[in-house]
Order: C-alpha cells, then structure tokens, then sequence
C-alpha cells in the first residue's frame, strides 16, 4: 500500500499547513519587504541536515526486526520456534531458534554496520564549514546550521552546502563554471548565470544591502527543472522582476570551478535539496531464479503439510486399536483422558509440523545472500573488464541481479555514445548548397584559406548558436589565444561544429557582457550581441538564438534536426541541402541543419514581450515556453547543414555478432535519423549485407494505412515462419534474413488505443513481426518511447527477460524499466551508470558480462539452490518413514545437535564454495562458442522437469538411507557382546551415511578443482567425524542427559556398520551418475560436448608440449585472431588459434580424413590431427 498520499495529508493539516501551496516566497538575507508591497510572513523550513541513514540507536533493533519478519522464511521459522515454546514437541526450540537467531544476527549486523557507515558520511557532511553573510560581514558555521534566506559565499573548488540562486560571481559577466559528476556524473563544466540586477554586486556589504524576494515552485526531484522569479526593491519604487530558471539555480553536490568565488542565497535546505530528493532507492527488482525459488518453497510447505497431515491420520488409526493408544507402561491420567480430541489432533499436528520443518531451509537464503554478495566481486575484480583509457572499471549496484545477466534474451542498445565512441569529428557542412570540407579542395576553393563565398552572415549564427546550444561552453584558456583555445561543452557535438568551423577560418572567441566575439580569415574581431536563448529541448529536437550585428541587423538563427527544421522552412536551396544530408545519413555522419530569419525591430520587441510573458509564469512555464517557440520558430531560410562523424566503439560488431549467436535478439533505439542509425547498424553487423529491412516508417504509413503495413509485413515475415530451419547462431540457413526499422511517430501510433476502445491488436502484430526478425532499429525514438518499446517486450506472452544497455540521461527511463539495466561510463556523464544495475566502461564488455560471468553466475546458484531443497529431502524424508516404526509418537531420528548443525555446518560451506567458484567450462571456451549461453535460457535449470528429479533423487536417497540400515540390521548382532544397535546408533548410521553422500554428490558435480575445494569438501566431512567423536565421547556437564554417549564411538567399533555406510554410499550415489553417463553419451548437450572437446584438447597438447610452456606466461588464447565459423555450411569446423610460446599455432580438425599431419612454413607451425571440433 502506497502511504505517500497519508503522509502528505498528515504533514499538510496535523502540521498547520491548511493553506497548501505550490510556491514558497523567501525573504533573501532575511530582510523584509517594504512597507506596503507585500505581507511579511515568516515560513518554517527544515535546517540543512541531511539525514541519508535508515535507523538511530533506539529504533534499530525493533523495525531491523520488523523489516527481517516480513519475509516469509523468517516469519514462518519465527511461528515453528514459538510453538515449540508453547507445546510439547519431540524437539528442542534449540533445533529451529539457533539457527534463526544466526540468520537474523548476521543479517542485523550486515544492516547495522551500512546503516553506520551512512551515520558517519553524514555527521562529516553536516559538520563541513560554511561562509556565510551576516551583517555585512562574512561568517563561518556549520553546514547543518544553514538556514533558507541565508546569503552564501562558496568559493572555487567548493562544492555548494544547499541549493542555491545564484546573486554574483568574481567574473565580470556574471556567470560561473561547475561541475555536477556527483549529481549525474558529468564531468564536463556547466555555465550558470547571476540574475540580471544583482550581478554587480561583488562585496560582502554590497550583497548584505540586497533588498529582495523570491518565488519559487516547491521541492521537486527534477536536476534539470525550475521555476521561480526574483522581486528585486530599488527605493520605494515598484520591484524590478526577473525570471529565474535552471540556469539559475546552484545545487548542492555540484562543485565551482574556474571562478573564484560566487553568492547566492539558499531556497532549499537539507532533505529538501534536489540531491536529497534523488536519493530514494529504485523500484526493486527480482531474478527469475528469486521467483522460482518462491514457487518451489510453496511446493515443499505443502509437502511438509502434507507429512504432517498423514501423520496426524494415521497416528489416530493406528491408536484406535486396543492397547495401543494406552499401553500398560504408559498410563495417562484423568487430565490427559479428559482432553478434547480435536485439540489434541491440533496439537500433534503442529507437533509434526515442528519435527518435519527442515524441509524447508532457512539457510538457503543466508546462503543465497552471501554468494551474490561476494560473486558480484569478480565482476569488479575483473582485470579484462578494466578500460586503461579512461582508466574505469566495471560497477555492481546491485548483486540481486546477477544470474539474471545469464537469461538475457533480449538486449535494447542505445547507438550514440553506447555503440559508438560519442568522441565528434567535423566532417563537412553544406551552405547554400556549396559543400565545404576541412583542409581540401571543394567546390573549386581551396580551404581554408582561400576566400569564396561571403560566410560573414552564417559563420556567427553557427558558432554563436553551437556556443549557446546548451550555455555550458567556456574555454580554458584565455580568450585572446585564438585559434590555440580548447573548448569545453557538455555535450560532444558543440564541440566539433566550433572546431570545424575554426578550421574553416572562423574562430569563436569568449561571450562578454553578452557579445559573442568571432576571429574571422581577415584576423578582424566581429561582435554579435546575444539577445536571447531558446533552449534546446528533446521534444522539439531543436534549439535557437537570437543575435544582433554590429549593424544593427537582428537575426534568429535556428538550429535542429531534419525533421524538425525542413516543416519549418519557406525558402532556401531545399533540394540540394536535403539531398546532402540524406547522403551524409547514409555514410553514418550526424547531421543538422541550420536555418534563419531576419527580425525587424516591432517583430523582436513581440518576440521579447512573448517570451516574457511565458518565463514569469510559475505554473505550467514549460508548456507555455514551448507555445511561445512554436511561433517565433517559423517562416525560416534555410541556410545550411553540418555533417560529424562518431566512430563506432572497438570491437561493438564483435560484441553484437557473439551476442546473436547466444540467441539474443539486439534491438537498438535511438534518436537518431533513419538514415544515419542503419549505416551504423550496417558497421555494428546488427544487419548484414543479405538483410531485407523492412521499414514501419512515418512515410511509409502516409502511403498506406497502418492497418495496410502491418498486415503486408506481417506476410511477408511470416511467409516461410517455422518451415525452413535456422542454425545455431538464430540467423536462418536458406532464407532471407529480415530487419525491421521503426520510428517513434509510428510506434506512437501502434501503442495508440484505437477508436473502439482495442489496441491490442496492432500491438500484438507488431509484436508477432519483430520477433520474426533478426535485428530491429527503432529510430527517432524520444525517451519515453524506448521504455514503452522495452516495456511491450518485456509483458509480452514469452515474458522474456531484457536488458537495456545506455550510457546517456535519455536512456535512464529503459534502464529502469528493463529486468536488468547496465549504464555505459561514456562522456554524456553518469546518470545512466548510477541509475543502473551495473555500469561498464565499454560496449564491448557486454560480451564478457553475459555470456561469462552471467552464465556461471546462474549455474552456480541454480545447483546451490536445486541442492538445497535435495539435501533437506534427504535430511527429513528418513524421519517422515521413522514414524510408522515408533507408533507416530514424534520420536525423532535424530540427535537435537545433528538437527541443529545439520544446514548450518556439516553441509553449508561446501555449497557456497561451489556457488562461487564453480567453473563447468572455461572462460576461453565460454567466449569462443557463445551458443553454449542457449544452454541455460529461459531458466533452463529450475525448470520442473529439473525439480522434480533432484526432489525424487532426494526421496530415492532417503530410502536407501533408512531401508538400507533397517534391513542390514534387522535381528542381527552387530557388537562384540551380543547387543544389537539401539535407536540413536541406528539413526546415527543413518545421518552418517547422509551427511557423506551429500557432500560427494557436490564432489560429483564439481567440474574445477582448486585447493579451496578440496580442503572444504573434504574439511567438512573430516569436521563432522571430530565433531561427533567430541560430542559422544565426553561427558559435557552442561548438559543435564547426553543419549549421544558413545554411541558414535560404539558405531564405528562395528564392521558391518562400516560396511553398510560404504555400501549405502555407493548404492546412492549410482544412479545419479549412471544418469550422466547415459544423457552425456546419448543425449549430449552443447556443453557437455564442449567439456568432452576441452578434455581432448587437453590430453593432445600434453603429447606435444611440457607442461611448462602451457603455464608459462607465452601460452594464451588468441581470440581476435581466429576466423569465425561459417555455421551455415554443413561441413563447417571449429577453427582454435592459440600462441604456444610465441609462435602461433592454429589446430584444425581432419576435414578431408587426413590426420596426425605435420608441415611448416617459414615461422608458423601447423598441427593437424586432433578432433577439436564442437558438434551444433
């Protein structure tokens, strides 16, 4: 249940707050306002304490607990202990409390030890030092003291201790430089700017005579969002007033640089800042082996329903016979006679519940825990993953996830800055037709110094406008170095059009006091005064300026996307500019395009008086600044294109083929032309040269109907759906290949609800065409749509498990939404890696990611969790058969210790050594032959078919466990005077023999070795024969009865108990391991044939090479190296290439029955003879 909306009525009425509003007015510096402008009312805010901790010293114990309960294990061992308090039960509380007081502990103080950690970083947060006005004079005082209206001086290289407007700067024009990594992670400096009349004030007392006030909209979590306006009192006159915006606006986190010192007044303090209200957590997600292992436990608590419920039946059957139910050594008294029968039936109910719970096994989850949390290291610790470039490595937000990254099956790649390097390079522009390319011949001219056409009118509204796109640009050095100045932007594109334009003879100076400086060819400084900004925006997908010459002359320079500036347009060489950019989309360059208009003095005084109008608004600005550019952004000229390549990442075509080859299906979104995004997809083999593209396009739907398109695509991928096969890599062998394109105009109107209320419809079909296609491009997409796209798959009828892969703000909302989201580190900052559930640094380690680490990371956890439930069958199926031999009086097999130990010592560190270090086939062989990932798709190992046979092994186990003993001992004489085993030597027998078969059949199933294995496995079994040797050998005077005195000691005094436990061993371990002998000899799959290949391979290196050379540090594979299998051909082989010390060596199979041959060439040797190849 959702309490948000209680919460924000109990803060609005119990707190005094009955007259809500969407504004707040702060008074700066604390000063009121003159006396007949506005009522002064004083507002309570909260201080700047920020408070990012879940508990304090007296509430932990108690909602720790509460948080620990409500999980079901937890909450149903919690009821199992409390009836063992309350009744009679065959065993201690001991036996169900120990081992829940364990798993809380050590979960508390996991909890207890993070939630410290967050006490600690903020105490050194609140208590950082602050200056601040008071009086005219500076002030210093603890962060957490700050109040909102105080007045703020935060100097260069300080981060800003609340958020604030900004009033002033050290700088002459009012602006300053920060960084915001540790809000979105970007790095790259963002320009902010004063407001208008208070920017020249530049003195504490100067600033401490400010006389004004500001409104503002409320708290919001919003980075990039804010709206509010500035009353500023000169005299008695009316206030002077000022919109205030993002620009305006300093937040807490981000840091100043390049300035020395800035004021500004506080607006939100402590958990009210932007950064605060960004710190709640993502909506959690759950693994598809979480949710298996859900249905499984309910599977087993009916089973364990079930015992009890037989058990209680049948105990009364039993007892309905004369003498039983009161034998004469056992007499009940007149209470017990007296007592209610369905009572009584209750309580031996609950009582069998008690004796049979450990079917269900809490530390399972302990267990689970704690292998996600440390295997999520080797990801981290992963030196391949580590790029020495940006000297970044991988990142684990989350380890709830990790076997989800081996269940991918679909992956939704972002193109710009994912796929590609996002490092912009100028290329060409188009003006006026005339296509001009950096330092060569074009047009006849040679550039850049000859002089052609007159670029004096376009040249300063390009770089002007390439300046302000997002007024964050700055240089580092000083202005007047011109031509040797490095620009610095937020984004990469800014960039390159200001340094392609420079080498064009055009050189972008500095903005001063806001005109524009330009170094045109003849070394004249040109100025351009910047009168206004409309900003860039993802849904207009365009932005502008507005200049004035030194003329006079007043332009708008627009600049924006094809699509959104050629509606635009009334004039200008149209064609020959709009057959340029389609050819530079074509060649995968990034195009824009650059139009304007001439605005004569009555039109720009209209132009300022709207834009006005829409900037003092507090409510809905937004969309009144959009109204107010829709119709300023009309009747253009246009003017120009830019074309800037952005090359593709290394290795992103290596990375997308291993991943298709898996069975992963790649889409990839972008908001990229159409034109532009194929070529990409072309260079990234997502589509290949026999690929048909069929396209759901914008232009495609206006010739025909959508009803039209979708049913003629429909037919043509479904044509030869099913009747011609595919190969192993999920491309077809004898049909034509199909990848779909789609823009976001279309997807909008499949995802539109139609007429009659259905659009299921459309959807479904769109959805039966996409999954008939290898490869899907969705273009032009804004960032709502591609998590609508993830979103439509991902509640599909498969259910299939997705991945989002991003590295850029605009792809947050398909991170998000995916199953498992993974955020490029790349240079549109970190936004996208902190709200994923792991970051990479490069395209290319997906590969790594998947088809290594997540393919052992859900084989190590699907056995840990198949044997968990395995072992507790075979822990508790021998005292569910114990019953009908002791009367169904709850008698247990069992020692209490041995219950106690059993999950939590003898058996538990075995499994999670496997779960972490378990390695069926290599890493090498993994990324050689992705199709092995198809191996474990669509959760393939907890399936039923899986379950049911570890939960009959465990059944089939716990039968020759108990029968076996019973009848090598029935009426038999076992010890050396005479005396037979007593019930606690037999259940002894029983548990020994359990507790080695278990831990052997882990042994079996273990594929590598390490020192660690073998130490644990057989360290554990070696602990259990101390343990019990201690525990039965000496009398423990804490104890007030010991039945387990030298019973075990007595048991291994007797030869046919060690024969029993050698032959119970053997007899149930056997089947299991014929069972893999069988399925592997005549149902193989891909990777036991892979492990069959690698023992091959290893037995024919031994006869040509030492042992030495292959450890040496020469000896490696080559992976780049080796030609890839055309798998479409019948006779294809797998081709290894390997450097055995420093001379490569390439190992072929016999393809033509020639074998064991042996030739060189000059340095290279060629081994033939040894059948490597892997079968598909």
């Amino acid at each position: 249940m959702d309490c948000s909306l209680i919460r924000t009525l109990i803060n609005r009425y119990c707190a005094g707050e009955e007259n809500w509003v969407d504004s707040r007015t702060i008074y700066v510096g604390h000063r009121e306002p003159p006396p007949g402008t506005e009522a002064y009312i004083p507002q309570r805010y909260p201080d700047n304490r920020i408070v990012s901790s879940k508990y304090t010293f007296w509430n932990f114990i108690p909602k720790n607990l509460f948080e620990q309960f409500r999980r079901i294990a937890n909450f149903y061992f919690l009821i199992i202990f409390l009836v063992q308090l309350i009744i009679d039960t065959p065993t201690s509380p001991v036996t169900s409390g120990l081992p829940l007081f364990f798993v809380i502990t050590v979960t508390a103080i996991k909890q207890g030890y993070e939630d410290w950690l967050r006490h600690k970083a903020d105490n050194a947060m609140n208590q950082c030092p602050v200056h601040f006005i008071q009086h005219g004079k500076l002030v210093r005082k603890q962060s957490r003291k700050l109040r909102v209206g105080d007045i703020v001086m935060v100097k260069e290289n300080e981060t800003f201790p609340c958020d604030l407007i900004f009033l002033s700067s050290s700088r002459g024009d009012g602006t300053c430089h920060i960084t915001t990594a540790s809000l979105d992670g970007e790095s790259s400096h963002k320009t902010h700017y004063a407001v208008q009349d208070t920017k020249g004030f530049h003195t504490e007392e100067d600033v401490d005579r400010l006389h004004a006030t500001i409104e503002c909209e409320q708290p919001q979590p919003d980075l990039y969002k804010f709206v509010g306006r500035i009353n500023v009192y000169n005299d008695l006159n009316d206030p002077v007033v000022r919109p205030l915006g993002s620009e305006n606006l300093l937040l807490r986190g981000a840091t100043l640089k390049n300035t020395e010192k800035i004021f500004g007044v506080a607006i939100y303090t402590g958990m009210e800042t932007k950064m605060a209200l960004n710190y709640q957590s993502k909506s959690q997600k759950r693994s598809a082996v979480e949710k298996s292992m859900n249905v499984f436990l309910v599977v087993y608590l009916c089973i364990l329903i079930s015992k009890a419920l037989i058990n209680t039946v049948l105990k009364y059957v039993w007892q309905s016979e004369p003498f039983r139910d009161e034998p004469w050594y056992n007499q009940k008294t007149d209470s017990e006679r007296q007592r209610n029968l369905f009572l009584k039936a209750f309580t031996d109910f609950l009582a069998f519940m008690v004796l049979f719970n450990y079917i269900i096994p809490v530390s399972m989850y302990v267990t689970v825990e704690m292998q996600k949390f440390f295997g999520s290291y080797f990801i981290t610790w992963d030196e391949e993953m580590f790029d020495e470039e940006t000297g970044e490595g991988p990142l684990v937000n989350t380890s709830d996830l990790n076997e989800e990254l081996g269940q991918v099956e679909y992956i939704f790649t972002d193109k710009t800055g994912t796929l590609t390097e996002n490092n912009m390079e100028f290329k060409e522009c188009c003006i006026e037709g005339h296509v001009y390319v950096p330092h060569v011949i074009c047009n006849g001219q040679v550039l850049p110094d000859s002089s052609g056409i007159d670029m004096i009118d376009s040249s300063p509204g390009v770089s002007g406008k390439v300046k302000d796109d997002d007024n964050v640009d700055g240089t580092r050095k000083s202005p007047d170095s011109g031509k040797s100045c490095v620009y610095i932007s937020s984004s990469p594109d800014e960039v390159a059009l200001v340094e392609g334009i420079q080498r064009l003879g055009f050189t972008y100076l500095r903005l001063k006091d806001n005109y524009m400086e330009i170094l045109n060819r003849d070394n004249d400084i040109e100025r351009f005064e910047l009168l206004e900004i409309l900003s860039f925006d993802s849904v207009r997908r365009r932005m502008s300026v507005i200049v004035k010459s030194a003329t006079g002359e007043i332009y708008l320079f627009c600049k924006g996307a094809d699509s959104s500036i050629f509606p635009r347009v009334i004039e200008g060489k149209v064609d020959q500019i709009q057959s340029r950019v389609e050819h530079n989309a074509v060649e995968g360059l990034r195009t824009l395009c650059v139009a304007y208009k001439r605005l004569i003095q009555e039109e720009y005084e209209g132009v300022c008086k709207l834009l006005q109008a829409a900037k003092l608004a507090l409510q809905d600005r937004e969309k009144k600044l959009a109204e107010a550019y829709e119709q300023i952004e009309k009747n253009l000229i246009l003017l120009g294109a830019t074309a800037v390549e952005d090359r593709l990442q290394e290795k992103a075509a290596d990375t997308i083929e291993a991943l298709q080859k898996a069975g992963i299906k790649v889409w990839v979104l972008t908001g990229d032309k159409m034109e532009t995004a194929a070529a990409t997809c072309y260079a990234c083999k997502l589509f290949r040269s026999n690929t048909q593209l069929l396209e759901l396009t914008t232009k495609k739907i206006e010739e025909q109907s959508l009803h039209d398109v979708l049913f003629e695509l429909s037919k043509t991928v479904l044509r030869h759906c099913g009747s011609l096969p595919r190969d192993s890599s999920g491309l077809s062998t004898d049909m034509q290949d199909y990848g779909l394109i789609i823009d976001g105009a279309s997807l909008s109107l499949i995802m539109k609800p139609r007429e009659d209320g259905s659009s299921g419809n459309y959807r479904e079909l769109f959805l039966e065409i996409c999954r008939n296609c290898s490869a899907v491009l969705c273009c032009r997409m804004a960032p709502l749509q591609k998590a609508q796209i993830v979103k439509l798959i991902k509640l599909s009828k498969e259910h299939p498990i997705t991945l989002a892969v991003g590295d850029g703000a605009n792809d947050v909302s398909m991170i998000l939404e995916a199953h498992v989201g993974i955020g490029v580190i790349g240079k549109e900052g970190r936004q996208a890696a902190r709200n994923s559930d792991y970051a990479i640094p490069k395209f290319k380690h997906l590969k790594k990611m998947l088809l290594v680490h997540g393919h052992f990371y859900y084989i190590r956890i699907s056995e840990l969790v198949q044997y968990f439930f395995y072992k507790n069958v075979c822990f508790i199926f021998p005292q569910f058969l114990y019953q009908f031999f002791c009367g169904f009086s709850q008698q247990t097999l069992y020692d209490t210790a041995y219950l106690t130990l059993y999950n939590i010592s003898f058996t538990s560190l075995p499994i999670l050594l496997y779960s972490l270090m378990e390695q069926h086939v290599s890493i090498d062989m993994l990324k050689k032959d992705p199709t092995l990932y198809r191996d474990i798709a669509k959760n393939a190992l907890l399936r039923w078919r899986v379950f049911i046979y570890w939960t009959f092994l465990g059944v089939f186990d716990a039968l020759v466990f108990f029968f076996g003993a019973y009848f090598i001992f029935e009426n038999t004489t076992v010890t050396s005077n005479g005396q037979v085993f007593g019930n606690w030597t037999f259940g002894t027998l029983v548990f020994t023999v359990m507790v080695f078969t278990v831990t052997l059949k882990l042994a079996l199933d273990t594929h590598y070795w390490t020192w660690i294995n073998h130490f644990v496995i057989w360290g554990s079994l070696l602990f259990y024969i101390v343990f019990s040797l201690l525990w039965g050998g000496i009398i423990w005077p804490f104890l007030s009865y010991q039945r387990m005195y030298y019973v075990f000691i007595q048991m291994l005094s007797s030869g046919p108990a060690w024969l029993a436990i050698i032959l119970l061993i053997t007899v149930s371990l056997l089947p299991d391991v014929l069972k893999k002998v069988l399925c592997r000899q005549l149902w193989p799959t891909a990777t036991e044939r892979t492990q069959t290949t690698s023992r091959q391979c290893q037995d024919h290196v031994s006869e040509f090479t030492p042992l030495a050379s292959l450890q040496s540090p020469g000896y490696r594979s080559n992976e780049l190296t080796s030609p890839l299998a055309t798998r479409s051909s019948p006779r294809s082989k797998k081709v290894m290439l390997t450097f055995w010390n420093s001379k490569e060596c390439s190992v072929l199979s016999p393809i033509f029955g020639i074998s064991n041959n042996h030739w060189s060439s000059g340095s290279r040797h060629y081994l033939h003879g040894c059948n490597l190849e892997t079968p598909v």
